[in-house]
């Protein structure tokens, strides 16, 4: 199964002040207008089976009208999987985690950056643990401010990493946007998945190609980050940029098919 495994995708009525926001953060002109009907049009374009639609819950009240979102998104597009999300302030977090795999999710996401936190953060660990052979775990790492100051960090992945070695961790952006030197310091070569979502129009090819090298290329998946880049045209700069063959592309493609939802396989077209 050929997926996307880094989407966003917005309820109509606030699509357009998420972008607003991303676009003000990021400095990156949104390729689509954030909505699930357009998302999955360019999947389709793009010959893709599927895409993972991410959510990350800024404040701690809305972890459950995130969540609900996932769970209903999921339940009601075939070619969908969502993950939820948690926050550290938010407190009956296993009952979220409960109703997240009562409906069949096997992922949650976890952006530092946007939701106030610290990776280290103590509260995290008990989530974690919880985590651990149930969940995959979609961690946003990096950004403009150096390791020691920004609230993820290509360093404190692999902490969590390390105290949770049975917890299945997705690092974003090749291991840390902007952060790419320190994730070829401590990351790349571990048994860590990487995405390559919001990488290749920043990253030194030099770093690119030594991701490529030392990274397991399984442990390598193909993420999007749409609104912000549109699949089709991610996977033909990937294909360039990481000088894939077809065959290579393809395999990669699949990489991140253990993430589908129950149900979901490669004729799955909804």
């Amino acid at each position: 199964m050929r997926l996307d495994v880094h989407t966003h995708a917005f309820h109509p009525k606030i699509a357009h002040k998420v972008l607003e926001q991303l676009s003000g953060h990021y400095g990156i002109a949104p390729v689509g207008d954030g909505t699930l009907a357009d998302l999955l049009d360019r999947v389709a374009r793009a010959g893709l089976d599927g895409c993972v639609v991410h959510s990350a819950a800024t404040t701690p009240d809305q972890v459950i009208p995130a969540n609900a979102w996932a769970m209903s998104i999921q339940r009601d597009n075939p070619r969908v999987t969502a993950f939820g999300t948690l926050h550290p302030d938010y407190g009956p977090w296993e009952a979220q985690l409960d109703q997240l795999e009562r409906a069949g999710v096997r992922g949650v996401k976890l952006h530092p950056d946007f939701q106030g936190f610290r990776l280290d953060d103590p509260r995290l660990g008990p989530m974690f643990e919880a985590m651990s052979g149930r969940f995959a775990v979609l961690v946003h790492v990096g950004d403009r401010l150096p390791p020691e100051r920004n609230p993820s960090c290509p360093f404190k992945l692999m902490r969590v990493h390390a105290d949770h070695p049975g917890l299945t961790l997705i690092a974003a952006h090749l291991g840390g946007y902007q952060h790419w030197k320190w994730a070829l310091e401590c990351l790349v070569g571990s048994q860590v998945h990487i995405d390559t979502s919001s990488s290749l129009p920043f990253i030194d090819p030099q770093d690119l190609a030594a991701i490529f090298r030392r990274h397991p290329r399984e442990r390598i998946l193909f993420g999007s980050d749409y609104p912000l880049f549109d699949p089709g045209q991610e996977m033909d700069a990937l294909q360039r940029a990481a000088g894939l063959t077809p065959a290579e592309l393809d395999e990669l493609l699949c990489n991140g098919a253990f993430l589908a939802a129950p149900g979901r396989d490669a004729g799955a077209q909804g």
